[in-house]
């Protein structure tokens, strides 16, 4: 009994003890909130140096502040190249060179093959290839255009909208033929090109062009196509002239051979007098079609308007003579997961 006093008493000393202490601390506490002066609110919210707008909670307040976050940050971008304008204004011909940004092209890995115009080996394939009788001016160009079976309206109306394109073009509906079929008939009347265009799902995705009679043939893939009536503020239908060709970027004995094979489709003769373009342009192995009309305003301008269509082209096969799918020999096939590996190795 004595022992159990003694623990109570304790246990009852230990608690005034606690008490006495949490007094004291509330205290001192409430002295120090007296004598700190009362701080005026800032007039925006300061946020630690820490903070993320991805901490914020709230969808909608997340998305205000980091929409303001990107305003501050075009603000001071601004800022800087005024400041950097001025600066350059005020040395004149003192002022540092413009620093050129670095993008994919200019940082590209160098590629031996690249074709050197004055190259005596190159100029000498040149002019025993395939399209050295096209080149020395012996034959014009005439293609045929035929479409998968059973093609939908789409595709037909790329067919036909392609023939406006190119000059001496015709387009015939394929009736189930196998094109090792069409590729002889197509020899026996003079043409010089098989254009087939393949689609998917009702949507071009395809397009196999073979060089006639002795090829070679490139399988491209086709994306991202709009035809006239898709586009804003495209102009009337092109004429009949012989447009233009400019080929931009061929710089690899690959682009080199690609680019002759896409020039070889036009007249070589194009008609001044009808002003347009048909354009060619290699950017990152992808092929960009545009078809354009111009029109000189004055001695510094000019006035583009586009004709359409447009699509897009990826290189997935060369091969060479006619088409043949079984026994063909490829000169270059596209390996994705090997040649696609570095972004910035390119092979056109």
């Amino acid at each position: 009994k004595q022992q159990q006093q003694q623990q109570t008493q304790t246990h009852k000393k230990q608690k005034k003890n606690k008490k006495k202490t949490q007094q004291e601390e509330e205290d001192g506490a409430a002295q120090q909130t007296e004598q700190k002066p009362q701080r005026s609110e800032p007039a925006a919210a300061s946020f630690p140096p820490t903070f993320s707008v991805s901490e914020i909670k709230n969808k909608q307040r997340r998305h205000l502040m980091f929409m303001k976050l990107k305003q501050e940050k075009r603000k001071q971008k601004m800022q800087l190249r005024k400041k950097r304008k001025k600066e350059r204004e005020a040395l004149g011909d003192k002022a540092p060179p413009k620093e050129v940004p670095k993008t994919i092209e200019n940082q590209r890995v160098y590629d031996e093959t690249t074709v050197d115009p004055d190259d005596e080996e190159v100029a000498f394939d040149e002019g025993t290839d395939e399209f050295s009788a096209y080149f020395n001016g012996l034959t014009n160009p005439k293609v045929l255009i035929t479409t998968s079976d059973r093609p939908r309206g789409r595709t037909v109306k790329f067919c036909e909208q392609l023939a406006t394109v190119i000059p001496n073009a015709h387009v015939y509906y394929r009736r189930g033929l196998a094109l090792k079929r069409i590729i002889p008939q197509c020899v026996a009347r003079d043409f010089t090109y098989l254009m087939v265009i393949n689609e998917d799902r009702k949507v071009p995705n395809g397009l196999v062009l073979c060089h006639l009679p002795e090829g070679p043939t490139a399988h491209f893939k086709v994306s991202s196509v709009r035809l006239r009536k898709e586009m804003k503020r495209r102009g009337k239908d092109p004429t009949e002239h012989s447009p233009e060709v400019i080929l931009n970027n061929f710089s690899t004995r690959l682009g080199h051979s690609i680019g002759r094979l896409l020039a070889a489709l036009f007249p070589q003769n194009p008609h001044f007098v009808g002003r347009q373009v048909a354009t060619f342009h290699n950017q990152r192995d992808f092929i960009f079609f545009r078809f354009h009309r111009y029109i000189f305003k004055n001695e510094k301008k000019v006035g583009i308007q586009e004709l359409g269509p447009r699509f897009t082209l990826k290189l997935r096969s060369l091969q060479k003579g006619t088409f043949d799918s079984k026994f063909g020999e490829y000169e270059w096939v596209l390996k994705r997961h090997e040649m696609d590996s570095c972004r910035r190795k390119f092979q056109l």
